[in-house]
């Protein structure tokens, strides 16, 4: 199951997805959620759909590791989708003792389930196809106007990036000592929720030692290049946006606009 968690992996291209400006990617993901939240029609999820699958042709990211990331929340999808089939009221079609089955709720588990797994596969996208490093300087230029409020931008723009970038580090940490416990006649997976949850214990400190260890690393090493946060930095790749980038905006707020209408 942890390696089926993908969140912060980046996988390198030479596509238009991976050469889009880091800030570009940030704007259409957020109006891609927009989008998704205001859709109420087929025809509009419909469109959202086909936005992702065009997307995903173009990022020639594998349509394996997106349906891979979607594993470890199958349950809160399948939950959710529960919830609205059972407790939303309307029509009823079904009915068997507490559990009562709307026609209502059938459209509402199916646009809720759909909603969630494009949203999921929509925000993996973006780390798919954008390093650690361009998401930085992507988000400390959003967040650009906050500075004359007296916010630390690039400091929270760089532990942002320091947290999505150790993902796959500590996940991968944490099945090695799953194994290691394992080899020493750990069980983690038969016996009561209770008892899986109390096998899990000897991990937390393991876990603990190695994060702060690598965070104490990290520290070291940032101090020794002379990092002294981001008053007075300059930047070796200065963002520019292109015209591709004009496009790719102009076609989703476009597509936010589509789906407003069909509402």
């Amino acid at each position: 199951m942890l390696k089926d968690i993908t969140l912060g992996q980046y996988f390198p291209g030479d596509t238009l997805a991976h050469k889009l400006d880091p800030r570009t990617k940030l704007l259409i993901t957020v109006l891609y959620i927009v989008a998704l939240f205001t859709a109420k029609s087929y025809l509009a999820y419909g469109i959202l759909v086909l936005t992702l699958v065009i997307a995903v042709r173009i990022s020639r990211v594998s349509v394996k590791a997106l349906f891979k990331g979607l594993k470890p929340v199958l349950f809160i999808i399948a939950f959710t989708a529960v919830l609205n089939l059972f407790y939303t009221p309307g029509k009823e079609i079904w009915h068997f003792w507490i559990f009562h089955m709307t026609l209502e709720g059938v459209r509402a588990a199916v646009t809720m389930m759909l909603r969630i797994t494009l949203l999921i596969m929509g925000t993996f996208l973006l780390t798919y196809t954008t390093s650690p490093i361009r998401l930085t300087d992507g988000l400390e230029s959003l967040l650009g106007p906050l500075k004359a409020i007296k916010l630390p931008v690039h400091e929270l723009a760089m532990m942002m990036s320091i947290a999505l970038r150790f993902i796959p580090t500590l996940i991968e940490e944490t099945d090695k000592i799953m194994s290691a416990q394992k080899a020493r006649g750990a069980d983690f997976e038969t016996g009561s929720l209770m008892q899986r949850a109390k096998a899990l214990v000897p991990l937390l400190v393991p876990l603990f030692v190695s994060a702060f260890r690598r965070a104490d690393e990290l520290a070291t090493a940032m101090e020794c290049r002379c990092y002294h946060g981001g008053e007075g930095r300059t930047k070796l790749n200065v963002l520019r946006y292109q015209t591709c980038d004009y496009l790719v905006l102009g076609y989703y707020a476009a597509l936010v606009a589509v789906v407003i209408v069909l509402r």
